[in-house]
C-alpha cells in the first residue's frame, strides 16, 4: 500500500468528523464481494448530456476500447435526444449499443448494473446516489457531490452503510500533487500550516454559462420537463418550460448554485485534500452581482473564507468577468510558503521561505519543486474509479464522499451566508449546523491566555517545528501589579 493510501486510511479512522466513516473501511459495514477478475463491471449513465457526454461517457468509452473490464450497456436521460446521442457513440466505439431509458430506477432494476455515473443538474444528486447505493450500486457523482449540506450528510451516511466505491467528480484530486504537499505539510516544510488561498477567475462576453446554447429541438415533446424538475420527489417546484432554465440551469438557484458549486468546489477540494482538512468550523460569504443583469439570481463576484478547528483559514474567491488577473492558489505557513499558480495543470511549484529572523534557519532557500503533469485528469479520475471497483476498495478513490461532503459543506455554507447576510458554524461531531457560535472567538483567546500548544492539520509529524514562540527575557517583566506590587519573575 502507499504512502498516501496509508495517510488517508488513517485520517478516515482518526478524525473527529468522520469518526462514523470508519465503518467502512473498517469492514463492519457489510460490502459486496469483490467481482471475478475475468467478469466485466456493467455501467450505466444518468444524465449523459453536456459534461456526462463529453466527459463520462468518452472517457469511458476509451477505457474500454483500451481494455478495461467495463460494458457501457445504458443510458438514462430525461432528453431522448441526450439518450440517443449517447447511445450511438457507445455504439460506433465499441460495437455495443446501449438500451437507453428516461427513468433511471426503471434502468437500474432492469439492467442488472453493477455501477452508474451520474451527471444531472445540482438538485438531483443526493437522491439518485443515495437511490444507487442502496441498490448495491458503485457510484461515480459529478461534482458537487450534492447541493446542500443536509444531503451531503445523507450521502456520506449512505456511503458510509453501503460500504461501496463512490468517486466525486472533482478530476484534479486525481493530480498526485496533492497528496505530495499533503505529505510535506505532515512533515512540517512550512511550520504551523496558517492559510490556503485560492481562486476560479473566468470572463465570458454573453454572461456565465449562457453559452450554452439553446436549439428547437429543446421542448416539452422531447424533454419530460416534470421529471427534470423532480416535482413528484419534492427535489423543486413545478414552473412552466424555459429553455433557459433546462440547459442553463446554474444560474439559478433552485437547481445549481452559481460558482459555489460549478467552480468553487473544483479548488476546495484540493485545498482540504492538500492539506488533510475536512469539514470547516466557521463559514462567511460575500459577494453580489455586479455586472451579469442577464435573469440570473446567482452573484458573479464572489467570496468564501471558512475557518477549520485545526487553526487554518481558508478563502476562496472569484468573479466572473476578469479572467487574466487571477490570484495565485498558495498555502501558507509560519516558516514558508507553498505556490502553485492558477489552474490545474501543475508540472512543478515553488516554495517562499519566510525570512531568517523569523524561522531561525538560514539554510531554508527558496526552491522549484517538481510534480508528475498530468494532461488529462478527467481520464486519470475515471481510471482511479474503476480501479477502486476492481479492488472493492473504497479507500482507494482520490476524492471520495467525506472529501465530497466537506468540500459542498464549506462552498454551500459560504453561498447561504451571501444569501441569508449570516455566518455559520458547523459541527463536525454531530453534523449540524448553526448561526451563532459564541465560544468561536473565546476558545482561541482562551488556548492563548493558557499558552496552549497551536492545533495542526490532519497527519501532522513535525513536532513543534514552526508552532511554538519564543519567550524573550524582557517578558519576564509582564504581568499584572496587584497592590502595587511589581510581579515576581
Amino acid at each position: 500500500m502507499s504512502k498516501n493510501k496509508s495517510n488517508r486510511r488513517g485520517f478516515l479512522k482518526t478524525s473527529a468528523g468522520a469518526l462514523a466513516a470508519t465503518s467502512v473501511l473498517s469492514g463492519t459495514a457489510k460490502a459486496a464481494a469483490p467481482a471475478s477478475p475475468n467478469a466485466n463491471l456493467r455501467i450505466g449513465f444518468i444524465g449523459p448530456g453536456g459534461r456526462g457526454f463529453g466527459a463520462h461517457v468518452k472517457r469511458l468509452t476509451k477505457l474500454q476500447v483500451e481494455g478495461e473490464k467495463i460494458e457501457l450497456v445504458a443510458v438514462c436521460d430525461v432528453y431522448n435526444k441526450h439518450a440517443e446521442r449517447a447511445a450511438k457513440y457507445i455504439k460506433k466505439e465499441t460495437g455495443f449499443e446501449p438500451k437507453q431509458y428516461e427513468d433511471y430506477l426503471e434502468m437500474i432494476e432492469k439492467e442488472d448494473l453493477d455501477a452508474v455515473c451520474i451527471c444531472t443538474p445540482d438538485h438531483w444528486h443526493a437522491k439518485q446516489i443515495i437511490d444507487s447505493l442502496e441498490r448495491g450500486l458503485h457510484v461515480y457523482c459529478e461534482k458537487p457531490m450534492t447541493k446542500t449540506v443536509t444531503e451531503a450528510i445523507a450521502v456520506l451516511r449512505a456511503w458510509q452503510k453501503s460500504g461501496k466505491v463512490m468517486q466525486v467528480g472533482v478530476q484534479s484530486t486525481s493530480l498526485p500533487l496533492w497528496d505530495q504537499v499533503n505529505g510535506m505539510l505532515t512533515a512540517g516544510k512550512l511550520g504551523k500550516v496558517l492559510t490556503y488561498q485560492t481562486e476560479f477567475f473566468r470572463n465570458s462576453a454573453m454572461g456565465q454559462w449562457r453559452y450554452y446554447a439553446l436549439e428547437p429541438e429543446m421542448n416539452p415533446k422531447n424533454i419530460n420537463w416534470k421529471k427534470w424538475l423532480g416535482v413528484e420527489e419534492g427535489l423543486a417546484d413545478y414552473e412552466d418550460f424555459d429553455r433557459a432554465k433546462y440547459k442553463q440551469w446554474r444560474r439559478f438557484w433552485p437547481y445549481g448554485s452559481g460558482m459555489f458549486t460549478d467552480l468553487f468546489v473544483h479548488r476546495t477540494t484540493t485545498m482540504l485534500k492538500a492539506t488533510g482538512l475536512r469539514f470547516p468550523g466557521r463559514v462567511c460569504g460575500a459577494g453580489g452581482i455586479f455586472l451579469e443583469y442577464d435573469g440570473r439570481d446567482v452573484p458573479d463576484v464572489a467570496t468564501v473564507v471558512a475557518d477549520f478547528k485545526e487553526g487554518v483559514q481558508g478563502l476562496v474567491t472569484a468573479t466572473m468577468a476578469c479572467q487574466n488577473t487571477p490570484i495565485k492558489q498558495l498555502i501558507r505557513g509560519h516558516f514558508g510558503s507553498l505556490v502553485f499558480g492558477t489552474g490545474e495543470q501543475f508540472d512543478g511549484f515553488d516554495f517562499i521561505p519566510e525570512r531568517p529572523q523569523v524561522t531561525r534557519n538560514s539554510k531554508l532557500k527558496g526552491e522549484r519543486l517538481q510534480t508528475e503533469l498530468v494532461k488529462d485528469t478527467t481520464y486519470a479520475h475515471f481510471k482511479n474509479w474503476l480501479e477502486a471497483m476492481y479492488a472493492d476498495d473504497p479507500s482507494m478513490c482520490n476524492n471520495d464522499p467525506l472529501l465530497g461532503a466537506a468540500a459542498i459543506t464549506t462552498v454551500i455554507l459560504g453561498a447561504q451566508s451571501y444569501r441569508e447576510g449570516k455566518v455559520f458554524f458547523f459541527d463536525d461531531e454531530n453534523y449540524t449546523v448553526s448561526d451563532s457560535n459564541p465560544s468561536w472567538a473565546k476558545n482561541w483567546e482562551k488556548m492563548s491566555e493558557q499558552r496552549s500548544k497551536p492545533h495542526h492539520i490532519a497527519g501532522w509529524k513535525g513536532g513543534d517545528i514552526g508552532s511554538v514562540l519564543e519567550e524573550p527575557d524582557y517578558m519576564k517583566l509582564a504581568g499584572p501589579w496587584v497592590d502595587g506590587k511589581e510581579p515576581k519573575p
